[in-house]
Order: structure tokens, then C-alpha cells, then sequence
């Protein structure tokens, strides 16, 4: 368990990003005295909202599926699972099924999924019946079924690409 935490959140440092690096803040120019420029902010607060969702659904990593739960004590369904990290990173409280939840948010396409978007699946003969949070580079976070536990699966492997059914992007507070 210790070393799918660890796993988990190294996984987490190398999706999301760093923001000590990327593209060089622009050479200072000189001013005349009376002139000051402030400089461009460094940080990115889209990349750092979206980062504690991540972080959030890691942290369920390994732990039990159950059905109707909802906390990290008990073990979690998929929606509940959606709920309670979106409620811990945003204080965002969305509704407790997954077919509620689908009809939150913003739709998306695959293409343009960002880490933190809902993916819906049909798993039950049924559309809208599951539900995950995507991670990046092509991979999500579920709670899978009984007897399984929070786990990461691909977006694009066989088995989850012939029931995607579509993702929803619901945006943090500022």
C-alpha cells in the first residue's frame, strides 16, 4: 500500500507538471527611472486548482470499493468517489449518482480532456452507469466494482474505449 501511495503521488508530481520549469520568464529591458514593469506571474492557477483533484482521488488509490460508499474510511462506489474528491479539492458538492452527475458541467470531448474531468462509461448496459476522474496522459482514476479496489485504468484501452459514453468538465472556484 505505502509503495502505491508513493507511486501515486510521484505520478501525480510528473502529470501535473512543475512550474519551475517550462518556458523562461522574458530578459528584464531597461527602463527610464521613473518606469517599472511588473513582471509576469510565474505560476499557472488553472494547472495548481486542477492538481488538488489529483491529488484527492490518488489518495484513494488501493482503498475498497463499496457500494454506495462515499468516504475513505468505508470505501467508495465510483460516484461516490467522484463526489467525495470533488467536494475535498473544490468544496464543490455534486450529486451523489452518476447519471446526475453527467449532467454537471461543461461537456468535452476525448481530445480535449484535462486532468480533473469527469469520464463517463457504460458498464451496465446502461449509458451514463460509471464513472472515473481523468488523471492525464490517458488515464483515470475509478472505484471499478465489488471486490476490486481504486485503481488507475486507460482511457483508451479495448475495454474502455468501446463504453465511453463522454466527459464533463466542471470548473473549480477561483
Amino acid at each position: 500500500m505505502r509503495r502505491n501511495t508513493l507511486f501515486s503521488i510521484g505520478y501525480l508530481f510528473l502529470i501535473s507538471g512543475c512550474t519551475s520549469f517550462g518556458p523562461s520568464p522574458p530578459a528584464p529591458v531597461a527602463l527610464p527611472s521613473s518606469q517599472t514593469v511588473d513582471p509576469p506571474p510565474l505560476t499557472t492557477p488553472a494547472r495548481t486548482e486542477r492538481s488538488e483533484a489529483l491529488l484527492q482521488a490518488l489518495l484513494a488509490l488501493g482503498l475498497d470499493y463499496r457500494y454506495g460508499g462515499n468516504s475513505p474510511v468505508t470505501g467508495f462506489d465510483c460516484s461516490g468517489l467522484v463526489a467525495h474528491v470533488y467536494l475535498e479539492a473544490w468544496n464543490i458538492r455534486l450529486p451523489r449518482t452518476t447519471r446526475a452527475q453527467s449532467e454537471k458541467g461543461t461537456p468535452v470531448s476525448l481530445a480535449e480532456l484535462r486532468a480533473g474531468d469527469l469520464v463517463f462509461y457504460d458498464t451496465l448496459r446502461r449509458p451514463y452507469s460509471h464513472v472515473g476522474i481523468y488523471l492525464g496522459d490517458g488515464r483515470f482514476v475509478h472505484a471499478p466494482k465489488a471486490g476490486a479496489r481504486v485503481r488507475i485504468e486507460n482511457v483508451k484501452s479495448t475495454y474502455w474505449s468501446a463504453r465511453f459514453n463522454g466527459a464533463r468538465r466542471i470548473e473549480p472556484p477561483l
